[in-house]
């Protein structure tokens, strides 16, 4: 069942896909080498919580934390630890709110000091790839329009795209459907409808794109070992134009002042 999302209930989303952004803001504060992704998640939880939010993903399914953050060949759904980041990592930082009713879900990835180049583009190319999802994310067309738009940009520049693992709607629930993947064929799938509201959130990996289950039953990583990167938006359908409710406005204003 795909529950449409009236107007108040979008703005509802939005507050807590906000809650969401700026909690991913005061994450990019404090990351740099040295910091444990453990020491990110306390920041996270506390900022959620001071601002009347709740953190989705904690217990959720017996998950363990307030974030997933996913370091290197780390697809998705890393369990945050104790060992510090270092220079030359990237680390995707998974985050969801529950506020007023309503769930908020986004994803960065971070990179950690000087990455390498080819790295670096993997992140532009997996962000730029979101977008062109996005410019699809319009009543009439199809699911398959996104991922097709997702898969043809990451996949013309070498980069392969995680089949596994896609996107979703949201509401009062965190999962909701419909599943949105990555990758997919124009004019298949679910039709768009004023009201839907989905996360759109590709998984590209700079090597192949087999994954595998570690043994923690949680973390996802890329079976050759090469790095993968991810980045998450939820969105609402309208007739000519997508309304994304999340940001990086506020990540990415943290990011340039370090710079």
């Amino acid at each position: 069942m795909i529950y449409l999302k009236s107007d108040e209930e979008i703005e509802l989303l939005r507050e807590s896909n906000l809650l969401v952004a700026r909690t991913l803001a005061e994450v990019a504060k404090a990351i740099k080498p040295g910091v444990s992704t453990l020491a990110l998640d306390k920041i996270a939880e506390t900022f959620i919580r001071d601002h009347k939010g709740e953190p989705a993903f904690l217990n959720y399914n017996g998950f363990p934390n307030s974030l997933c953050t996913s370091v290197n060949e780390q697809v998705v759904h890393g369990i945050p630890n104790n060992i510090p980041l270092k220079e030359g990592d990237i680390v995707s930082v998974d985050c969801g709110a529950l506020l007023n009713g309503f769930y908020g879900d986004s994803a960065y990835t971070f990179e950690i000091g000087e990455v390498k180049p080819e790295v670096k583009a993997l992140l532009e190319a997996t962000k730029a790839s979101l977008y062109k999802g996005i410019e699809k994310a319009v009543e009439g067309n199809r699911i398959g329009d996104i991922g097709y738009a997702v898969q043809e940009y990451c996949e013309a520049r070498g980069y392969s795209v995680v089949r596994e693992m896609v996107g979703h709607g949201v509401g009062r629930d965190l999962h909701e459907a419909p599943e949105v993947p990555n990758y997919g064929r124009r004019g298949n799938g679910i039709k768009l409808r004023k009201g839907m509201v989905i996360a759109i959130e590709p998984m590209i990996n700079l090597g192949k794109r087999q994954i595998l289950m570690e043994d923690d039953q949680w973390t996802i990583r890329t079976v050759d070992r090469k790095v993968s990167a991810h980045f998450e938006h939820t969105v609402a359908i309208g007739k000519n134009e997508c309304d994304i409710l999340s940001s990086f406005k506020f990540v990415e204003e943290v990011l340039t002042l370090q710079s």
